[in-house]
């Protein structure tokens, strides 16, 4: 059977090979980039193998899988998550019998390393070698935090998805009990700013780099200018400014991508979404990304320097116009306003620069007087009600969160506030405010004694991830 490879014009006929997933990732990758017009799903989670090249492969998982195939075995970028690494190693198993030789981690986050477990069960299985582990040297301080807030991250993952049905089915992070999986393999050899893999005609270059995490890398195959790119693209707007998260390096992440781009990179092999072949694409891309990253730092960076507060930086700094529609900058995972409040927080600190917050009182003896003034919650959750029909949903969300702090059982205050946040979520893109939205509603609802189900978490990836 004669297949063609993803970039090729032609069907190699070399030898038989799988055919991958239809529509092909390169052919509609090229296709949404040169005709500027989304074809979503752009972030795929299929668990099925298509082949870019000869000997080159992509699971299209959460993560994906990069595989490449070399003389001395498989070099993998990243393992998927723990509920997916068995797929993924069957997905490959079906490509090849070669055994595993090193898996990369790009960084520590559980959808990268929670399916490490699978790959080395595999090769337990076939009697062989266990694979060597790669990573920067943050990464196992990384696991070391995971353990010392378990609790907290399970609690804001469940949130930030959504508030999904079963945490459990996540199948990112481990149990229901334990966030990082106790199968997760820990780093064999670490790195601190580069590191070459020399696996049999393969000579590969880890380079780090800050951006979405401390940890981060991204591998650099000259000998066929393919970087390998974990997170630093994911074809929604970067995720750079996560609310619940540590600190994010929108700086780094932009020199990171400019670094790709000197350094002459033809094809970017993403950890989610589709890869890119063809430099004018590369540059396209990675340049918008780097662009969208550099001004809201900039600027940011600018007004912090004049003085302002972040008060008045969230609500004047956004994203430049002629970037706005691309769809790979779509804002449905995270958004440009909080990329804006973690370079305040990175260079300014937590405090947001009004002097009533640098020591507060509680928020429910300042709900109280303002309700006092008010006169009644009902007067502050009808005037909510009102702004939320007029459009004002920000400005709604506040005076509902009063009435609730000021009388934390209040049905009517409840009910309206699960109304609101409804509203607010269905008029948001990114997922990361839509988790925490629809938290909010359902914190209400189970005040009210309703019965609270949680999202599908496909339906929230699939929402998130274009």
């Amino acid at each position: 059977m004669a297949v063609a490879y993803a970039h090729d014009p032609e069907p190699d006929t070399r030898q038989e090979h799988p055919v991958g997933t239809s529509p092909d990732p390169v052919e509609l990758s090229s296709r949404i980039i040169d005709t500027g017009t989304a074809e979503p799903p752009h972030n795929r989670v299929t668990g099925e193998l298509t082949q870019v090249d000869e000997d080159i492969a992509v699971v299209e998982s959460f993560s994906h899988c990069w595989v490449i195939r070399t003389d001395e075995g498989l070099v993998c970028f990243d393992t998927s998550g723990a509920g997916s690494g068995t797929a993924v190693v069957e997905a490959i198993r079906a490509w090849t019998d070669d055994p595993f030789h090193s898996l990369v981690y790009t960084h520590g986050h559980l959808d990268h390393v929670g399916g490490s477990g699978a790959f080395m069960a595999d090769a337990l299985n076939r009697g062989e070698p266990r694979p060597m582990v790669l990573a920067h040297e943050a990464v196992p301080a990384r696991f070391e935090r995971y353990r010392t807030t378990n609790g907290w991250n399970m609690v804001i993952n469940q949130r930030q998805f959504g508030g999904v049905r079963k945490p459990v089915a996540m199948g990112i992070g481990g149990s229901g009990r334990k966030f990082l999986p106790e199968d997760v393999a820990e780093p064999d050899t670490t790195f601190r700013d580069t590191l070459t893999i020399e696996a049999g005609d393969r000579s590969i270059e880890l380079h780090h780099a800050r951006g979405e995490t401390d940890d981060h890398a991204w591998g650099w195959d000259g000998s066929n200018l393919t970087a390998y790119t974990g997170d630093f693209m994911s074809w929604v707007f970067p995720n750079a400014g996560n609310p619940q998260k540590v600190q994010r390096y929108p700086i780094e992440w932009a020199a990171a991508l400019r670094q790709m781009l000197a350094i002459g990179a033809e094809r970017v092999f993403p950890a989610h979404g589709l890869p890119i072949v063809g430099r004018q694409r590369v540059e396209l891309v990675l340049g918008d990304l780097a662009e969208a990253l550099e001004h809201l730092s900039g600027r940011t960076l600018e007004l912090m320097n004049e003085g302002a507060t972040l008060d008045t930086i969230i609500h004047e700094v956004s994203v430049p116009e002629h970037l706005r529609d691309r769809p790979w900058l779509a804002p449905q995972y995270d958004e440009p306003e909080f990329v804006v409040r973690n370079v305040y927080r990175q260079f300014g600190g937590w405090w947001d620069g009004n002097a009533a917050n640098l020591k507060p009182a509680p928020e429910s003896a300042l709900a109280a007087e303002v309700v006092a003034l008010a006169g009644s919650v009902e007067t502050l959750t009808d005037r909510a009600l009102e702004l939320a029909e007029a459009g004002e949903i920000r400005l709604a969300c506040h005076l509902v969160e009063m009435a609730v702090a000021a009388e934390p059982h209040h049905e009517g205050a409840h009910r309206a506030r699960a109304n609101i946040y409804w509203q607010r979520r269905k008029v948001t893109r990114s997922l990361m405010s839509k988790g925490i939205f629809a938290a909010a509603a359902r914190e209400s609802e189970a005040e009210l004694g309703e019965k609270v189900v949680g999202d599908p978490l496909g339906e929230s990836l699939g929402k998130a991830l274009g």
